[in-house]
């Protein structure tokens, strides 16, 4: 399809359609491209339109069987294969991401598509065993999921298509119509997914997408006929998000910063490897990117030459080369904030490995050594290419400092010993852990969310569509 996004004012779709841009601009300036664009921001009266689109499309498919959804599914599939190439490519201009990992991204999202068709065969509810309890004789019980009716979906800038998919097929799934409100980086990535999704067959209003930064975001999460809201991002945004959502459900996947742990009986190579992909690939743009790297003080400096000399293999360059590995960052305002927390440590005694080099929004990555616990980067999320090696005296020091985090979302541990495997899967504190893999590596088949200020909810195929449904029991009396 053609691009209708190039060249002009970003504004809403709603029912189908682009909405006539409003007085209200936002300037915006690509990432990967340096072109500017112009975001028409909506305002309350324009997310009141996109969810009464959605109710309305929401209403005219109840009660909508799973042959419905699957076409619904169908729909989204053909325009995320079809459009695959423009949507990597606009990834990677507004972003920054390389072009070669955005296209990565969207055969991610087609997958996760599939996955969730492939679920609607298998939802189901229980049938349950009244006659446990002696009035229950006579009578027999079940429970379905039912949809919510419009989903709110509010994403950040670093995943376009991933994790707008992420709940935008698990919603169609469950029965409902979204109104997703992207970052306003990714905002041609979800106006180019809409407008094609609609060209494939998806009723309009079943997908909306409105333009705009945080007050859109905050009417969209405070609309009474929204029934729950869906949200990836920062701490404080979701803390906002869930003030105004109020006693209607909240699901969210918020900070991190994740540790990966290194013990001394780990492969040195494999971990060093893996982990400074999952620290510097992208600009460590990602939730789960490596940021506290534990290692055993016995193996320490071994690992951390290692570790030093992988992360100096990566390339560095513009988003549109095909070998870079380490892009620009979303903003400026993202690239002066990451060297603050740089400039914090030093101050308070740490010393580079690797140091910082910036030209514009391109940092290379960075190797911080002996942090103090009393510096920001021990606690805060970098969000960038920033990886901090901290020395553990042995396992039971290094799980103490895996777990001294307020964020609790996905964590690795490298190991060839079972028994440490087990232990750190009973006691480090985040939601998913993985054992011989890196913090970033993710599959969309296990539920994915965290422990303590990381969110609330799960995500991944089938969690996320019992996210987005609710149960409900129905008992019957036959006798």
């Amino acid at each position: 399809m053609k691009d209708a996004l190039a060249g002009e004012v970003q504004a809403s779709f709603i029912d189908g359609a682009r909405v006539a841009p409003g007085v209200a601009r936002m300037p915006w300036r690509q990432a990967g491209s340096g072109g500017m664009l112009a975001i028409a921001e909506a305002d309350e009266g324009i997310v009141a339109q996109a969810v009464d689109s959605a109710r309305r499309a929401f209403q005219a498919q109840r009660p909508a069987p799973s042959t419905v959804r699957l076409r619904h599914l169908q729909c989204l599939k053909d325009a995320l294969s079809r459009e695959a190439a423009a949507l990597a490519r606009l990834i990677s201009e507004d972003v920054g991401k390389p072009i070669r990992v955005a296209r990565g991204e969207v055969a991610r999202g087609l997958q996760f598509v599939e996955a969730c068709m492939s679920e609607l065969s298998h939802l189901g509810g229980e049938v349950l065993p009244l006659d446990a309890v002696p009035a229950g004789v006579g009578r027999i019980g079940y429970t379905r999921r039912f949809p919510y009716g419009v989903v709110g979906a509010i994403t950040p800038f670093n995943a376009p298509v991933n994790l707008l998919v992420q709940k935008l097929a698990p919603a169609l799934a469950a029965g409902n119509a979204c109104v997703a409100k992207p970052a306003p980086a990714s905002l041609r990535t979800a106006l180019h997914l809409a407008a094609a999704a609609v060209e494939a067959g998806l009723p309009p209003g079943m997908m909306n997408v409105l333009a705009g930064d945080k007050a859109t975001a905050l009417a969209l999460a405070g609309h009474p006929d929204v029934g729950v809201v869906s949200f990836t991002g920062g701490v404080q945004a979701g803390e906002a998000l869930a003030r105004a959502t109020g006693v209607r459900r909240f699901v969210s996947e918020l900070g991190s910063s994740a540790a990966n742990v290194v013990l001394a009986d780990a492969d040195l190579e494999s971990a060093a490897a893996k982990i400074a992909t999952a620290a510097f690939e992208a600009s460590g743009q990602q939730c789960i990117s490596a940021q506290r790297i534990i290692v055993e003080a016995r193996i320490y400096d071994e690992f951390a030459e290692r570790f030093a000399a992988a992360a100096g293999r990566m390339r560095v360059g513009p988003a549109d080369d095909e070998r870079t590995d380490v892009g620009p960052l979303v903003s400026e305002a993202s690239a002066d904030r990451i060297m603050a927390l740089c400039d914090d440590a030093i101050s308070l005694g740490a010393r580079y490995r690797l140091a910082p080099r910036r030209e514009g929004l391109v940092l290379s990555p960075v190797i911080i050594e002996e942090l103090s616990p009393s510096a920001r980067l021990w606690h805060e999320e970098v969000f960038g290419p920033v990886a901090v090696l901290i020395r553990a005296s042995d396992a039971n020091h290094a799980l103490e400092l895996a777990n001294d985090s307020p964020f609790g979302l996905q964590g690795a541990v490298f190991t060839r010993s079972l028994s440490q495997a087990f232990r750190f899967a009973e006691s480090f504190e985040v939601g998913s852990l993985w054992v011989n893999e890196a913090s970033r590596f993710r599959l969309d088949m296990y539920p994915f969310g965290g422990m303590k200020l990381s969110g609330t909810g799960r995500e991944g195929v089938r969690y996320a569509i019992e996210e987005l449904s609710q149960l409900k029991f129905t008992g019957i009396a036959w006798q």
